[in-house]
C-alpha cells in the first residue's frame, strides 16, 4: 500500500507546485500599453468607442462604401494589413472584439450571441449602414448570423471559412499544441494552468498553424498577439471562448434568415490534405445549408 502512496502523494505534490508556479509565472508577466499608432498605417487613426459599457478599439479610413472587416478568434484588427489598398475604394472599419487586443476584457461568457452583440452594437454607436461584413473565422460567423437576423445595416456578407462546424473546435486542428490548448481548456484548474505557464514559440505554433501560409503573419503583429494575452484577464476570457465553442455551431441554424447576397469562401480538403481553394457566391438565402 506504501508503495502505491508514495508515487501518488509525488504526483499530487508536483501538480500542485505547477499550479502554484503557474500563478507566479503570471503574475511576472507585463501587460503591453496599447499604441498610439498603427506600426503598418501610422495615418490611420486609433479610435475607441463605448459599447455595453465597455470600451472597444477601432479604426475607420477610405471614402466609399462601408466595409467592416471582423477577425479571427485570438487575434486583433491589426490581421487586416490590407486596409490601406481598400481604402481607396471603401470607407473601412475594423474593430477589436471583446477580450481581444486592446479592447475592454469583461466578465462575460465569451459565446456567439455575446460577441454578436459586441458587433451589433458597434455598428448601432456609430450609426454604420449600408454595410458589407467580411469577416474570417469567428468573424465570418458573427457576419452570417448578424445577417440571418435580418439586422438592416447590413447588405452583404463575405464570409471567410466561418467558424461554424466541428463543435467550434477546429482550432485544435491547427496544430498539435493547439488541439493540446482545446482540449486542456475544458478541464477545471488544468485549463487555466497550462494558459498560464504559455509561451511565445506555443502562441506562436498555434496562431501559424491557423493559415495557409505561415510566413504570411508578420513576425512584428505575432510578438504583438502574444504580449497582448498578458493583459489582465485576457487568457480567462479566451479559455471561456474556448469552453463555448459549441455556440457557433449551434448559430448556425440562424442563417435561413439570410436575404443579402452573401459571398463563402473556403477550402475543399480530401482527407486530411488541403487540396484548393474555392469560392462560392450565394446570391440567395443559405436555406438547407
Amino acid at each position: 500500500m506504501r508503495l502505491l502512496l508514495e508515487p501518488i502523494g509525488i504526483f499530487v505534490a508536483v501538480g500542485i507546485g505547477v499550479w502554484l508556479l503557474s500563478f507566479l509565472v503570471e503574475a511576472l508577466r507585463s501587460a503591453p500599453e496599447a499604441p498610439k499608432t498603427l506600426s503598418w498605417a501610422p495615418a490611420i487613426p486609433i479610435a475607441y468607442v463605448e459599447v455595453d459599457r465597455m470600451k472597444l478599439r477601432y479604426i475607420r479610413a477610405g471614402r466609399g462604401p462601408n466595409l467592416v472587416l471582423l477577425h479571427t478568434l485570438r487575434t486583433q484588427l491589426d490581421l487586416f494589413q490590407v486596409i490601406p489598398r481598400l481604402t481607396e475604394r471603401f470607407t473601412v472599419y475594423a474593430l477589436d472584439y471583446p477580450g481581444h487586443g486592446f479592447s475592454d476584457i469583461p466578465k462575460a461568457p465569451y459565446d456567439a450571441g455575446y460577441f454578436v452583440q459586441s458587433v451589433q452594437g458597434f455598428l448601432d454607436k456609430l450609426d454604420v449602414r449600408d454595410v458589407t461584413l467580411c469577416g474570417v473565422s469567428i468573424g465570418a460567423a458573427i457576419a452570417l448570423i448578424l445577417a440571418g437576423r435580418g439586422n438592416t445595416r447590413i447588405t452583404g456578407v463575405v464570409a471567410i471559412n466561418p467558424y461554424d462546424y466541428a463543435k467550434g473546435r477546429s482550432l485544435a486542428r491547427s496544430s498539435p499544441l493547439g488541439w493540446m490548448i482545446v482540449m486542456t481548456s475544458r478541464i477545471p484548474v488544468v485549463g487555466e494552468t497550462v494558459m498560464r505557464l504559455r509561451n511565445f514559440m506555443i502562441m506562436k505554433a498555434v496562431l501559424r498553424g491557423g493559415v495557409a501560409n505561415p510566413e504570411s503573419i508578420p513576425p512584428d503583429l505575432l510578438k504583438e498577439m502574444y504580449e497582448v494575452g498578458n493583459r489582465p484577464g485576457h487568457y480567462r476570457a479566451f479559455i471561456s471562448l474556448l469552453g463555448n465553442a459549441e455556440s457557433w455551431e449551434s448559430a448556425t441554424q440562424i442563417y435561413g434568415g439570410i436575404r443579402v447576397p452573401v459571398t463563402l469562401v473556403g477550402e475543399i480538403r480530401t482527407g486530411r490534405r488541403r487540396r484548393s481553394a474555392k469560392t462560392i457566391t450565394a446570391w440567395q438565402d443559405l436555406q438547407g445549408r
